[in-house]
């Protein structure tokens, strides 16, 4: 795996785009990654973990959605990881978006935009990159294949975090052997012990499977047996399983079939009981119910006599109303009357009110004359009404002369007007009459060429058609004349072949003792035999008539040919030989041309009838012209009399006025005072009678009500009810009469009184018995069905448990042969000393490689007093063959990694790392690490110490690999030239890079 470049946007410290050029880096093998704390050092290399994974290194991975987004960055600004590699011979580029809160493009607040992945590959053949995928898991799955390395397991061999890098030199065995089985592909060998495990597991699953069906059927059995004795419980695989089970279940169904017989008699006991039970419980039930019966009647007896006095009540007011109903009708007399005196006196106040005052005091006969004495006077203005009509009629007729002369003299100018304008009138209406007149004599002319040319055209017309038609007759002939040749030639071939073998057909009809049709003979030794595919007689006919079918087809196709090449030459010869098209144009033309002179010729009548109607204009305004002229000279001789009798009627009027401002105004004084008199001379004399009416209203009511035995009329008006209240009171007396009836008869009833008078009948005894009785037996009858169904379930379970011991047998003997394999692979086995697993045994020898390697840069960085080695010695009770110790030269000892000092652990995880890479290099189907990160550390090691590391470290160029190392260390920037710099700022950290 080979580095090429870093795209980061937003990410982490960095709020704009950064980049960085790992291909440029590298070419030293040996690069710095420097900054101030806080700068963004470790931030790189999250981005490149990030990029591949989707997540960042140890406990930074929480959160991302958030932590992961620069705050230095701009609103509109995604954040973005890409980064572009090389492995197992592959270029590929993987980008990377985390979500993004964002503000909405429309509105207000926020949205959130999912997280984006996008995984390319560059096409060395086309000279671009094609899209793999975009899925998040494809690409996960995808990036963790090819490395083939989870990201904790990328993160402790190529990244080695702070404070991480010596977790793999302290790791246990077994966290050892994920690592290396994933580096070295190892996971054949797993899945060898996997197939094992899984083989020995589903055998034994299906050995314990089928002890614990039998187990089960056992408890079944026991269960539907009852209070049988507990079943065996031996262990899965015991030998003796299978016939305790079988001899329990012998036992168990022996004891129920006796359990079925005690069932069945304690049924027919309960029967007997249950029905007994049941006919004493009818007996009193009918008993209970007379009884009841006859309480109910007691009550309701008692509930009546409760009311009797309230229907006593009843009874005296329904005979009250009925003695008032006679002195309804004086009431309702005596309640007009009053009515009708109110109404009399309001109107005499109200006709009083509106008379002068003079007249207050008056009685109805001084109303009357003085309305009489009005009326004499509004008399003597009749004469003075008639002069007053006749002026007014004077002023409306000198009105309508002057109307007339106005008239006159509009009608005079209006006549001058059109009649000056006379002569250009009736040169224009003539023009338009000539005009028509052409246009007539022009349709005539075309209406004689339009026919010949209609004709021609359909002729036309029918010539294509008839073209068309002839070819497809002369088409047909031909298809009809091949199709007759065809059926000819095949009725000609199976007549020969019928002809070469016509002997064996006659020989088919001789008989022996006849002649032949031949030769005459009668004897016939060697007759011909059919051969296969003869032609026999039918089948020839068959042909010959196909062909005389056709034939006719034929023939009858030629003469409809003739008739249509007949047709067409007729059509031919009436249309010519101009094209269809050019004599459909010119039937157009003539026809446009025709509705043209057409549409001209129709406007020659109007035109005619248009002159017509001017002349009779002119000589009508004429006329009138005279006529005006002989009305004026007679408007002038009327209006001189109108005058005169004006001046005479206003003399006669102004002394009829008198005050008023007319006569009619005057009259209507007088009409006015006259009828409020007669209307209050007639009010007072109906107040008078009114009053008269009432006072003998009253006696006649005190008279009725007497009779009817009231001593008031208002006791009377009291007693008398409306229908409503009739209506109830009638209801309460015949709903008491109903009631009354009923109860007698319910005391009267023999049976009732007879069970009255015996005790109270105990239905709960009864009904307690009964349901003892029911319940007994249907307990009974679940005891004999459970009783069965135990008998059955037995038999049913005691087949099955004896196919299940046959079945058993050969399971049992091969998970036996399979555990034994199984646990020798796991290390389980007691055969396996060590308890080393088949996995562990091959990494074991890949630990080897590794350590030897590890220590060939170990001794150069420790002046050669360490040396890794790998042991198979097992660690307390756990597995051996993964473990890791460090011999040191100067005691001669070894020891454990863990005794290392600070720094002496850091170089030697260093170098641990550095070999791993090697041996996953150099092996065939590992992954090879070309590009390692170093993250702190150095500031651990003395002067000495880090130039040993530093030359170890320097010499990895030779087998073209490149060592990042992330440091703060000062003495490190004057060693390593090739620098990548992380320079931080208010608005965010920048990259700077430097290369060899």
């Amino acid at each position: 795996m080979r580095l090429h470049r870093l795209d980061i946007t937003a990410f982490g410290p960095f709020g704009g785009a950064q980049s960085v050029d790992f291909d440029d880096l590298s070419t030293a093998g040996l690069f710095l990654l420097h900054g101030p704390t806080g700068a963004g050092k470790t931030s790189v290399l999250d981005a490149v973990c990030y990029a591949l994974y989707g997540s960042v290194p140890g406990a930074r991975q929480s959160g991302q959605g958030t932590t992961l987004r620069s705050d230095h960055a701009d609103p509109a600004t995604r954040t973005e990881v890409r980064l572009e590699l090389s492995v197992a011979g592959r270029r590929l580029e993987v980008a990377r978006q985390p979500p993004w809160e964002r503000s909405k493009k429309r509105g207000t607040g926020t949205t959130v935009d999912k997280a984006q992945s996008r995984l390319r590959e560059y096409d060395a053949g086309t000279g671009s990159w094609k899209d793999l995928s975009r899925s998040h898991q494809e690409i996960g799955e995808e990036i963790t294949q090819v490395l083939g390395m989870s990201r904790e397991q990328f993160c402790q061999v190529v990244l080695l975090p702070q404070g991480d890098f010596a977790r793999f030199l302290r790791a246990d065995a077994e966290a050892r052997g994920r690592l290396l089985g994933r580096l070295f592909d190892t996971h054949r060998f797993a899945a060898v012990e996997k197939r094992l495990a899984d083989r020995r597991r589903a055998t034994e699953a299906q050995v314990r499977e089928g002890d614990a069906e039998l187990l089960a059927d056992a408890h079944r059995m026991q269960q539907a047996a009852g209070e049988a004795p507990e079943p065996p419980e031996p262990a899965p695989g015991d030998p003796g399983l299978a016939e305790a089970v079988l001899e329990w279940a012998a036992v168990a169904r022996s004891t129920a079939r006796e359990r079925q017989t005690i069932a069945h008699c304690a049924r027919a006991a309960a029967e007997s009981a249950l029905a007994a039970a049941e006919r004493v419980l009818e007996d009193v039930r009918e008993v209970a119910r007379l009884q009841g019966r006859f309480a109910q009647a007691r009550e309701r007896a008692e509930r009546l006599e409760e009311r009797a006095e309230a229907h006593r009540e009843d009874r005296a007011r329904m005979e009250r109303a009925r003695k008032a109903e006679t002195v309804a009708p004086a009431l309702e007399l005596r309640d007009a009357a009053e009515a009708e005196h109110r109404r009399a006196g309001v109107e005499e106040v109200r006709a009083r009110g509106e008379l002068p005052q003079t007249y207050a005091d008056a009685g109805a006969a001084g109303l009357a004359t003085a309305a009489r004495k009005a009326a004499e006077e509004l008399g003597g203005l009749e004469s003075a009404r008639r002069a007053e009509r006749r002026l007014a009629e004077l002023v409306a007729e000198r009105a309508e002369l002057d109307g007339e002369e106005r008239a006159d003299e509009d009608v005079l100018q209006d006549t001058e007007g059109w009649l000056a304008k006379w002569e250009t009138t009736q040169a224009d209406l003539r023009s338009r009459i000539e005009s028509a007149q052409e246009a007539a004599t022009r349709a005539e002319q075309l209406a004689v060429r339009r026919e010949p040319a209609e004709q021609r055209l359909s002729a036309a017309r029918q010539r294509d058609r008839f073209a068309r038609d002839a070819d497809e007759a002369q088409a047909r002939v031909l298809r009809l004349a091949e199709r007759a040749v065809e059926a000819r030639a095949h009725w000609l071939d199976l007549k020969e072949q019928r002809l070469l073998g016509i002997a064996a057909e006659l020989a088919a009809g001789l008989v022996d003792g006849r002649p032949c049709a031949v030769c005459g003979g009668t004897e016939h030794p060697e007759p011909a035999q059919k051969v296969a595919g003869h032609v026999d007689r039918e089948t020839e006919e068959r042909a010959l008539a196909a062909f005389q079918r056709a034939d006719e087809e034929r023939a009858e196709a030629e003469r409809q040919l003739a008739l249509v090449q007949r047709a067409l030459a007729a059509a031919g010869a009436e249309a010519g030989d101009a094209p269809t098209e050019r004599l459909a144009a010119l039937v157009k033309e003539l026809e446009e041309e025709y509705a043209r002179a057409r549409r001209g010729a129709s406007l020659l009548h109007p035109a005619r009838e248009a002159l017509l109607h001017a002349e009779q204009e002119r000589d009508r305004r004429t006329a009138a012209q005279r006529e005006a002229a002989v009305r004026a000279a007679s408007r002038t001789t009327r209006r001189d009399a109108l005058e005169r009798e004006r001046v005479a009627l206003e003399g006669e009027l102004a002394q009829a006025r008198g005050d008023a401002e007319s006569v009619a105004a005057r009259a209507a004084q007088l009409e006015r005072t006259a009828g409020l008199l007669t209307e209050a001379a007639e009010a007072a004399r109906a107040a008078g009678d009114s009053a008269q009416r009432l006072k003998d209203a009253d006696a006649r009511l005190a008279d009725a009500a007497f009779r009817a035995g009231f001593d008031t009329p208002q006791a009377a008006a009291t007693a008398l009810l409306d229908d409503a209240a009739h209506r109830d009171l009638r209801h309460r007396l015949d709903a008491w009469q109903s009631e009354e009836a009923a109860v007698r008869g319910v005391l009267a009833e023999a049976d009732t009184a007879a069970a009255a008078q015996q005790p109270p009948a105990d239905l709960a005894t009864a009904e307690r018995d009964a349901a003892a009785a029911a319940r007994r037996l249907q307990d009974t009858v679940s005891a004999w069905d459970a009783a069965e169904r135990r008998r059955a379930e037995l038999d049913r379970l005691s087949a099955r448990a004896t196919v299940s011991v046959r079945r058993l047998a050969p399971l049992r003997e091969e998970y036996d042969r399979v555990a034994r394999m199984a646990s020798l692979a796991a290390g389980t086995s007691a055969d396996n000393e060590r308890r080393m697993r088949l996995e562990s045994y091959v990494l074991a020898a890949r630990l080897e490689q590794v350590a030897a390697a590890a220590t060939v840069r170990l001794k150069r960085m420790s002046s050669g007093r360490y040396t890794l080695v790998h042991s198979d010695d097992r660690a307390g009770r756990g597995r051996s063959g993964l473990g890791l110790h460090v011999v040191d030269a100067w005691t001669g000892r070894e020891r454990d990694t863990a005794t290392l000092s600070g720094g002496e652990t850091f170089f030697a995880s260093l170098a641990l790392a550095l070999g791993l890479a090697d041996v996953v290099t150099d092996e065939a189907g590992g992954v090879r690490l070309d590009t390692l990160f170093i993250d702190e550390g150095f500031g651990s090691l003395d002067d000495q110490t880090l130039d040993e590391v530093l030359d170890v470290l320097d010499s990895l160029r030779e087998r073209d690999r490149s060592v990042g190392i992330v440091s703060h260390v000062a003495d490190l920037r004057r060693r390593i030239h090739a620098q990548l710099e992380i320079v931080k700022g208010r608005t965010g950290s920048v990259v700077r890079q430097r290369g060899q």
